[in-house]
């Protein structure tokens, strides 16, 4: 398996590889308290969140008629999107709060239906749905079929041992350590580019040791074969709130890299047809920003150093 940063793009329309989804539920106290659209406050990460009517009155006509937007997502890739219970369709997750957040704001539901995630941009393109919100890559290529509103990066991040006994702070204090990875990932390549600089300042190579599975790597780490796993920071993030309770693993933010290593833009997916609806969402996530809700709604799953600090759209060039 070969996990990417995010939703990685391995066609414009073709399959897309997903993380080993982890199996642990979100906290139900962080779940939004009241449903979504019609105007009413709703509370979300703490935050209480109300219908701008201005947003509300520049959406496109018919979702305002309509008062809801058909979102497409690919359930579960945690922490962005899960299943509340295993076997319900009660949804939870970065994504699915943020939603409800940007509903709340614009006067709307944000309707979750999940869709396999290589069909999402077709179904988008055939008008099924309006927007997409599942960890998507923002990339040059997809910008050329739907738009995007950037609100989080995410990159490769390191977990270590609760209370990160080998004082681990940067890739560099890898150097001359074991330290398990996921075999055929974006992490391992990582690790593999970083050995010239680890011969370059004496410190030795990293010892990098691979496993099948990234739980795998978890288990060696709590055995104390490694000092660290490498995985994508979001994975990561939540695994270290959520294992044990979170007494199992610390989550390494380095200052240089917040959303992680070889970090790329995630963003809401929104059909080219609406462009009024991308603006109105773009201004609305930068709302909530600017009030909290974005990092409040991250943190609420671990992550709260993926939230970007301005809303922006189509920012990636590559």
């Amino acid at each position: 398996m070969n996990a990417h940063y995010a939703r990685p793009l391995t066609a414009l329309l073709g399959a897309a590889t997903a993380l080993a989804a982890l199996t642990a539920c979100a906290d139900p106290n962080a779940a939004p308290t009241a449903a979504g659209g019609g105007g009413g406050e709703m509370k979300i990460a703490g935050v209480a969140i109300s219908k701008d009517p201005a947003l509300h009155d520049a959406l496109p006509a018919a979702i305002r008629k309509a008062g809801t937007v058909r979102v497409a997502t690919d359930v579960p890739y945690a922490p962005f999107e899960m299943f509340v219970k295993e076997g319900e369709s009660a949804l939870t997750g970065v994504d699915y709060d943020l939603g409800q957040a940007l509903g709340a704001k614009l006067g709307v539901r944000f309707a979750f239906t999940p869709q396999k995630f290589d069909g999402i941009v077709p179904a988008i393109q055939a008008g099924k749905f309006d927007v997409a919100m599942s960890a998507i890559t923002d990339n040059a290529e997809r910008q050329k079929v739907v738009d995007f509103v950037d609100y989080s990066q995410s990159g490769s991040g390191i977990m270590v041992a609760e209370g990160n006994p080998a004082k681990i702070a940067t890739l560099d204090d890898l150097c001359g350590k074991p330290v398990g990875v996921q075999a055929a990932t974006n992490q391992l390549d990582l690790l593999k580019a970083h050995q010239s600089r680890c011969t370059y300042m004496g410190r030795g190579e990293i010892a990098i040791q691979t496993f099948p599975k990234d739980s795998d790597a978890q288990l060696a780490l709590r055995a104390g074969k490694v000092v660290a796993d490498v995985l994508t920071k979001p994975a990561a993030g939540w695994t270290a709130k959520t294992a044990d309770d979170g007494a199992a693993f610390d989550l390494v933010d380095d200052p240089a890299a917040l959303g992680g290593y070889n970090a790329s833009p995630n963003g809401i997916a929104v059909s080219k047809k609406l462009p009024e609806l991308t603006d109105a969402i773009q201004k609305a996530l930068q709302q909530l920003i600017d009030d909290g809700t974005l990092e409040k709604i991250c943190d609420t799953y671990g992550v709260a150093s993926i939230a970007l600090k301005e809303a922006t759209k189509n920012a990636s060039v590559n």
